[in-house]
């Protein structure tokens, strides 16, 4: 029976971000704060004689709603690995649309490889190659530190060696709402886009969850990154008082609390979740 690895790692919504630029790849990537879902990607790993990845989007029922093949971050990993595998990633969130799938897939998909290949990495250089590889394919810049643990997670520092602060109870659900994908890179590529973004970062930690919430609405507005048609969902929101933001970077908004679904539910296909408690973790190697 042929051996395959599985993992699964929880997404990340940003909040707010500031991009900053270290001496190498390790010390590059952003500060800002996000919350890290329960929802994300599971990595099924199998040896194989050439690298070769497929990405499913599938429904609450498990079956396939999209698939996608191009995924050079992960063929990335395998390569700087010496270590050539089948993977197919499971999601159900919307792939680029702000959820830190890119990520999860990476960090899911190292930890099924670590094992599957016995490489005996620890928890901190798979994450550092994780780490590594979203900045080499701008596909992100945050989130993999921040889904090494769960919680709100505010990153004071760039790289995956930073101090994150952590608050783990967050006392109700997120619900989200997309429009689409938004491709990371064509931001994080544009030099006035993130100057505006720089300029929009609140400069601090949020005070709890509600804070967190009123930062992120300033930040999305100030950013210039809010769309029209997530700009009238934020609306919405606000007429409801219902704590709501866009997602970073993704076409789509993340609210919070008891009534946040019915407040999202006119604008499409909401997908409710919790906050997470943990990383990523490997769910077991069978065959």
């Amino acid at each position: 029976m042929v051996r395959t690895a599985v993992a699964f790692c929880p997404g990340h919504i940003s909040g707010y971000f500031r991009q900053k630029e270290g001496e190498t790849l390790s010390t590059t990537g952003s500060i800002g704060a996000g919350i890290v879902i329960d929802e994300g990607v599971c990595a099924a790993v199998t040896a194989a004689d050439r690298p070769a990845v497929e990405a499913r989007r599938v429904d609450a029922a498990g079956s396939v709603m999209e698939r996608f093949c191009d995924a050079a971050p992960l063929a990335y990993v395998m390569e700087r690995l010496g270590c050539p595998a089948s993977v197919v990633t499971e999601c159900r969130l919307p792939i680029s649309a702000g959820f830190g799938l890119s990520a999860a897939a990476l960090l899911a998909t190292l930890t099924a490889l670590n094992a599957l290949y016995d490489l005996h990495l620890d928890e901190r250089e798979v994450a550092l190659l994780a780490h590594e590889a979203e900045i080499v394919h701008r596909t992100g810049l945050g989130d993999v530190a921040a889904c090494r643990g769960g919680g709100v997670a505010c990153r004071t520092g760039a790289g995956i060696d930073a101090p994150i602060e952590r608050v783990l109870a967050l006392g109700g659900p997120i619900a989200a709402v997309s429009f689409g994908p938004l491709e990371t890179s064509a931001v994080l590529g544009s030099a006035s886009r993130m100057r505006a973004v720089d300029a929009a970062y609140p400069g601090r930690c949020p005070d709890g969850i509600e804070d967190f919430f009123a930062l992120s609405r300033a930040f999305a507005r100030d950013s210039g990154l809010v769309t029209d048609e997530v700009e009238e969902v934020l609306r919405a929101c606000e007429r409801e008082d219902v704590p709501a933001s866009m997602t970073m970077l993704g076409r789509g908004v993340f609210a919070f609390g008891e009534r946040a679904a019915a407040a999202l539910a006119p604008y499409g296909e909401v997908y409710v979740m919790a906050c997470a408690t943990h990383g990523v973790r490997l769910a077991g190697v069978r065959g």
